[in-house]
């Protein structure tokens, strides 16, 4: 097999990985008040399960830094988004709290893993491409929250128990998923320069830490729409129920399409130039949010947001393969747990200053947050994070036209 067939293969493997991590992900989050009702979980305990799932997917992110010396990111992702899938599952199946404790603690620490395993493929088959293509990826993984949602929406619609809104989903990604890891392509096969992973000391995390705090800032921004964005809409500007459904949606629309031509412009113009376009524009979103007077001005609101928000993650994990080419499966393991952090941090910063103040104002905090990434956006590189005509490595293989690309 050529080395362009593999890179191709691996690419539309990694894909399909992508998008079912971002269905499996969106079912959970999406019936979590079916998940309360049904194990009669009180609304004072409930944090604490929702909070236990990133803190376990941080400790897991962090040991697959260390497994990823003995194994290939490709073992481990082969392996964890089965657990994943089966984990999701297990949330519809049991009918006692410990049921569900154990699913949730399941699912948080293969979520964590196959997070920080997808990404390392992600950044070193770009490393391979020598061209911008992890926008693409993450493409995937929100189409993949869309057909979830989705997914959800009909579960609930038609009074199905999580089970069975949960099997069909797993019953076709479980046997997708494992067919397609057999193409995965790892740093080193392919062409992708046969870099040899190093530690990363003390003094490289330090360099780590603006994309760090990128990450953070990125993840409390897309938490905020997440929790928020519903009860905003019908408390705050007096939309209808069913209307406040909307924004998630078209925020999730609009990231899809931004991810989905966002390689183009970094091609173009380089990762540094659309990851600060990206936060002003969020910036922008949050800013006509909390100034919205009605209800469609808000909505306008979170389509900018998902225009801006959508392209700096994939950059940020992009910048540190970059930053790191001899330790980028280690960087990418210590950025992932800062994607949890985000999440950690966002719901109860805004819903804090929203009771305290007002949420108005509460939006306003994630609009400083975002801009920090423009103190940092040196971080992302210049010319050579373009990856575009002119910038291609002489190596890379182009097979931008036709395949398994995603």
């Amino acid at each position: 097999m050529t080395d362009e067939v593999r890179l191709r293969r691996g690419r539309g493997a990694l894909g399909i990985s992508f998008f079912a991590q971002g269905v499996a992900f969106a079912l959970l989050v999406t019936r979590i008040p079916a998940i309360q009702d049904r194990y009669g979980i009180s609304d004072g305990l409930l944090p604490a399960f929702l909070a236990a799932v990133p803190v376990l997917a941080g400790a897991a992110s962090v040991a697959t830094e260390h497994l990823v010396k003995r194994v290939a990111p490709s073992v481990v992702l082969r392996w964890a988004q089965p657990l994943v899938l089966l984990s999701l599952l297990g949330v519809g199946a049991g009918d006692q709290m410990w049921h569900v404790a154990l699913a949730l603690g399941a699912f948080g620490l293969s979520v964590g893993a196959l997070d920080a395993s997808m990404n390392m493929l992600g950044v070193s088959l770009q490393h391979a491409y020598g061209r911008s293509i992890m926008l693409g990826f993450h493409a995937s993984y929100s189409l993949g929250g869309i057909v979830g949602a989705s997914a959800a929406w009909a579960g609930a619609h038609w009074h199905l128990g999580l089970f069975v809104s949960y099997l069909p989903a797993v019953a076709v990604l479980l046997p997708l998923t494992l067919w397609a890891s057999r193409a995965y392509v790892d740093r080193g096969a392919g062409g992708a320069g046969d870099v040899v992973e190093k530690g990363l000391g003390a003094g490289g995390f330090k360099l780590l830490l603006p994309l760090c705090l990128v990450m953070a800032c990125a993840y409390i921004g897309d938490s905020t729409v997440a929790n928020w964005s519903a009860k905003y809409l019908q408390d705050v500007l007096g939309s209808s129920e069913q209307l406040a459904t909307v924004p998630y949606n078209v925020y999730m629309v609009t990231t899809l399409i931004g991810r989905a031509v966002g390689d183009l412009g970094v091609r173009r113009f380089g990762a540094a130039a659309v990851v600060r376009g990206g936060a002003v524009v969020a910036a922008a979103g949050f800013a006509v949010v909390a100034a919205a007077p009605g209800a469609w001005v808000g909505m306008l609101g979170f389509t900018l947001l998902g225009i801006g928000l959508c392209v700096i993650v994939p950059q940020t994990f992009a910048a540190a393969g970059r930053l790191f080419p001899g330790a980028s499966d280690t960087a990418i393991a210590r950025l992932n747990i800062f994607n949890y952090v985000g999440f950690l941090i966002g719901s109860p910063l805004v819903g804090g200053i929203g009771d305290a103040w007002s949420y108005r104002g509460a939006m306003l905090v994630p609009m400083v947050l975002v801009l920090i990434t423009l103190f940092y956006a040196r971080s992302f590189g210049a010319g050579e994070a373009r990856y575009g005509v002119g910038h291609e490595r002489a190596r890379a293989v182009d097979v931008g036209r036709g395949g398994h690309g995603v």
